[in-house]
């Protein structure tokens, strides 16, 4: 059927059922609504292929139902959403930015990993195009000076600190408190990033351990057995991971051989804990990991409508903030065109700078953007996972079960 055929077709149907609601209109008039031009054209670059994959497509399935979502909130916009594989490779990013801005894009979203995102950024400010970031925390994504340039994620001190703060919430509620622990970190730009964050803040957070040791290896490293035998050997009661998806696994995997087992396993900030196939593969011993992260928030009307649309669009695949933070990108991108009206880069991006969502999904306040294009009012939560299931345990008001501190030993009856 040609673009003119629905147009005269819904024509007809129109004039055949005035008065008539579109929800109860006949499937020819349905289809036609359905196929209304988009507003805006929105470049998605993640990693979905490589060593993120699994991730960059958690990403992706939080904004491929956006445009329903949005229908369902009554927003009066639609995005074509075009999809671009960054094959978690910085060099492939930048070629791939180039070819979404050539290709039209009025704006692009992504990347997840920093250092892809550093070489997207680079490109949109070259370019003129507005960039919204969904998921990276180096510092210097918003530190550049960029004009082009706006995030809805905290950065890495921003992430440390909220994290270290319920590190303490834990303890409390609880009523246990380890005296010592151990940092094992990627080597990437995130790992980097977190790392030099951790001991630029510890000293003035006024943490109840000490930190003993920090010990960095490379996400696409295959064996940690040398690093967990020398975190093990330090007698930490507490081991702080900063991992991805695939050495997340490698590191508990050589944990339970190895038979070491501290007080608890929480991240300050960062990935891996709470993805699906950590979940999935890990099975019992993915239980009573701590994941201190910005997460979605269960309470809000949008969050109920995401959840709706992604368990009946990937009933199979799990939400969480990968795709929670990439639906507010193209959340961003669609109140950008609402309150600019223009594809112009230049009136969409004086429209970023004076954004003020109040509705949206992740924990926090209204996404709005200070001077150097950073939201920073974006809140962490505790999350652990129970049950093959990560769950909010911490703020208490947002809470969804009793946290369990400290962790049940890796063959304790509580693991089933």
């Amino acid at each position: 059927m040609t673009r003119d055929d629905r147009v005269t077709r819904r024509r007809l149907g129109t004039a055949a059922l005035a008065g008539t609601a579109l929800l109860g209109a006949p499937l020819p008039l349905r289809h036609a609504a359905a196929q209304a031009p988009a507003n805006l054209k929105v470049a998605l670059l993640l990693p979905t292929s490589g060593l993120q994959a699994q991730i960059g497509q958690a990403c992706r399935r939080g904004a491929e139902v956006a445009n329903d979502v949005f229908a369902d909130m009554k927003m009066g916009v639609k995005l074509d959403i075009v999809n671009y594989d960054t094959e978690t490779k910085p060099d492939v990013a930048r070629t791939q930015a180039e070819k979404a801005i050539d290709a039209g894009a009025h704006l692009l979203v992504g990347a997840f990993d920093s250092g892809q995102t550093i070489a997207i950024a680079q490109v949109a400010e070259q370019r003129g195009i507005p960039l919204i970031v969904n998921i990276a925390a180096a510092p210097q994504i918003t530190e550049q000076g960029y004009k082009f340039v706006v995030r809805n994620f905290p950065t890495a001190p921003m992430l440390i600190t909220g994290a270290l703060a319920l590190h303490k919430e834990v303890f409390k509620a609880s009523g246990t408190t380890p005296k010592t622990a151990v940092l094992m970190s990627v080597n990437d730009t995130f790992g980097t990033s977190m790392v030099n964050g951790i001991k630029a803040l510890f000293p003035k957070l006024d943490m109840p351990y000490e930190l003993l040791d920090t010990i960095t290896y490379d996400p696409a490293a295959k064996d940690l057995s040398v690093e967990v035998a020398k975190a093990k050997a330090t007698k930490a009661e507490l081991l702080l991971p900063v991992s991805r998806l695939n050495d997340a696994k490698l590191l508990v995997q050589e944990m339970v051989k190895q038979r070491w087992e501290p007080m608890g396993v929480m991240n300050p900030g960062a990935p891996g804990l709470y993805e699906q196939d950590f979940l999935k593969t890990m099975g019992k011993y993915s239980d009573f990991l701590i994941s201190n992260v910005p997460w979605l928030d269960p309470r809000t009307d949008m969050t109920k409508a995401l959840e709706k649309r992604h368990l009946a669009r990937f009933p199979n695949d799990q939400l969480d903030l990968n795709g929670g933070f990439t639906f507010e990108g193209m959340l961003i991108a669609a109140h950008a065109w609402l309150a600019a009206k223009s594809t112009k880069p230049g009136d969409l991006l004086d429209a970023l700078r004076r954004i003020k969502i109040e509705q949206h999904v992740m924990v926090g306040g209204p996404i709005q953007f200070d001077a150097k294009g950073q939201n920073v009012d974006i809140k962490a939560a505790a999350v652990e996972n129970f049950k093959r299931k990560p769950t909010v345990v911490l703020p208490l008001n947002s809470a969804g079960a009793p946290l369990v501190f400290p962790m049940p030993g890796w063959n304790d009856k509580r693991r089933t």
